[in-house]
């Protein structure tokens, strides 16, 4: 029988939700890597057994985990075949995930400039989201903080950093959001190997057509009203982007207020908001089968990262947006304080489609019926950072 592995990166370790394909009962394993922060956990579309996970230390640093047998057990790429069911003491491990210190035209690129004038010098900090290939199990994107894309062709042990995004031109100018100066979307596009999109926050999107040796900003129609130039090339604050894989050239975003879609790969974008109560937000998903069927969780306002009411909402758009329904039944009706970070919504692709998501008060949602009914499936974990789902055959 079919069934779902929901895989929950959080403040102080990972998850691992499984259930068959009714979605009723649910076993919970965990955590793993108790006391790191689990920034994100992906699985293979090409190889169900095999999840990468990002997990950070402010003592021990950044660390990727590999586990090749759905989560049995772990390896940390650069140690000879160790199994880790936890990391213990940390191991010597070389730091490969190394910055080109030029540019891809050969110049410099080892400072950004804030929008006061002063220059700031790049640092490795953290890996904010794993994107495995569409085809490889061995190859793997990290999108990291201070923003770069670094790539993998063998699962994890070496990291080479395709220097064409930092280098084409703009990338002194990006500024760091309230998280930090992350990359933390990466879209593949299934019809288009050379084909990558990105979102940085706060530079923007951009997008590959060539495997990532040049790139561009596509961010026309974006506008931003705390910038200089609230229309300019890069600077917009983008919290994540989703496609869904029969239309690769349609994408919709959740910036820093507005909702957005493009309809030509990201070239040019409209705003979508439409009836939403608030076009704030982090989280942004596409139903599997319906590929104009949108999920986001408003939140009241920059300011305050909470839904309006204290009323915990997902609003559903059918039309690719601009009309919206509140989804409310099974969530908290009254006294909810919590917020939907950006990589905390996702959704499988069994017949009824499934939704979850994650909240930073530790409960993890699922609908087995595409958003009509929720219900919790754990509830007290720690701050939840990712919610990622394979379907498994």
């Amino acid at each position: 029988m079919s069934g779902v592995r929901v895989l929950v990166g959080t403040h102080k370790g990972a998850f691992i939700l499984s259930a068959d394909g009714k979605r009723k009962d649910w076993k919970v394993d965990g955590p793993f890597f108790a006391g790191w922060e689990v920034y994100h956990m992906k699985g293979s579309p090409a190889d169900p057994n095999r999840i990468y996970v990002s997990q950070t230390s402010g003592w021990f640093g950044q660390l990727i985990q590999r586990s090749d047998d759905g989560g049995k057990s772990w390896h940390q790429p650069g140690l000879a075949d160790e199994a880790l069911p936890q990391p213990g003491p940390p191991k010597a491990l070389p730091n490969r995930f190394v910055y080109d210190a030029s540019a891809a035209t050969g110049k410099p690129l080892t400072t950004h400039q804030w929008y006061d004038g002063t220059q700031h010098p790049w640092e490795f900090k953290r890996v904010w989201h794993v994107e495995p290939s569409l085809t490889d199990p061995d190859t793997v994107y990290a999108g990291v903080e201070d923003a770069a894309l670094f790539r993998s062709t063998d699962g994890g042990e070496n990291w080479q950093e395709l220097s064409g995004l930092r280098g084409h031109g703009t990338g002194p100018e990006w500024q760091p959001g309230a998280g930090g100066m992350c990359l933390h979307t990466i879209l593949l596009d299934p019809s288009n190997p050379q084909r990558i999109y990105i979102a940085i926050s706060a530079a923007g999107a951009f997008r590959t057509d060539d495997g990532g040796a040049n790139w561009k900003p596509i961010n026309k129609g974006l506008v931003s009203n705390f910038m200089p130039n609230p229309t300019a090339e890069v600077g917009h604050c983008v919290h994540h982007v989703a496609m869904h894989r029969s239309r690769p050239r349609v994408l919709f975003m959740q910036k820093h207020w507005d909702v957005m879609r493009s309809d030509d790969a990201g070239d040019n974008w409209r705003e979508v908001s439409g009836n939403l109560p608030t076009d704030f937000g982090f989280v942004i998903d596409v139903h599997a089968h319906e590929p104009e069927t949108l999920y986001v969780v408003p939140i009241k306002s920059d300011g305050e990262h909470f839904p309006p009411g204290g009323k915990l909402r997902v609003y559903r758009s059918r039309t690719g947006g601009n009309e919206w329904e509140p989804l409310a039944r099974g969530l908290p009706e009254k006294d909810c304080y919590v917020n939907v970070l950006r990589d905390a919504m996702a959704v499988d692709s069994l017949d009824q489609c499934g939704v979850y998501f994650g909240t930073t008060g530790g409960q993890v949602y699922a609908s087995a019926d595409a958003g009509d009914s929720w219900a919790p499936i754990v509830q007290n974990l720690p701050k939840v950072l990712s919610v990622e789902v394979q379907t498994l055959d």
